[in-house]
């Protein structure tokens, strides 16, 4: 398990990320409202050049982003509002996953096979107010994930 210390820790580990996440890759984060999925989110869509505060896209549900904002195009999907597996279709994320880096938080949502090829961060709340971090590590990330 990593610790992270703070809000602050949460955004440093999104940058180390930014370093070696690609079009293609797909980052599923977990865990409990509150407990920081989108500061891992903003740490690493600041890594890749966006400037401003990247906003939680839970109403939006998918925020893209692109060139010139970030230096490749992600999608940051919130699934916390699906109710229904189907509606993720409508989304078109499978077609985004060949140019796009994809930051999903509430991956739960959908069965877990629709996130074999994800590098799974589960967070939780530790009783000091730190978060835990346990990673899932799909044979694609093998060699970038030195943490």
């Amino acid at each position: 398990m990593i610790r992270l210390a703070d809000a602050a820790a949460s955004e440093a580990l999104g940058a180390q990320l930014a370093a070696v996440a690609r079009p293609g890759d797909v980052i599923a984060l977990s865990g409990q409202l509150g407990v920081g999925k989108t500061s891992i989110a903003r740490g690493l869509l600041a890594a890749l050049g966006l400037e401003e505060e990247a906003p939680s896209p839970s109403f939006a549900i998918v925020q893209p982003y692109g060139p010139p904002e970030t230096r490749f195009p992600v999608l940051h999907v919130d699934l916390y509002r699906i109710e229904n597996p189907s509606e993720v279709d409508e989304l078109g994320l499978d077609d985004a996953r060949y140019d796009s880096l994809l930051i999903v938080e509430w991956p739960e949502r959908l069965p877990a096979s629709a996130w074999s090829e994800a590098l799974w961060l589960s967070l939780t709340i530790e009783p000091d107010g730190a978060r835990g971090l346990t990673a899932q590590v799909p044979a694609a990330w093998k060699d970038r994930w030195s943490q």
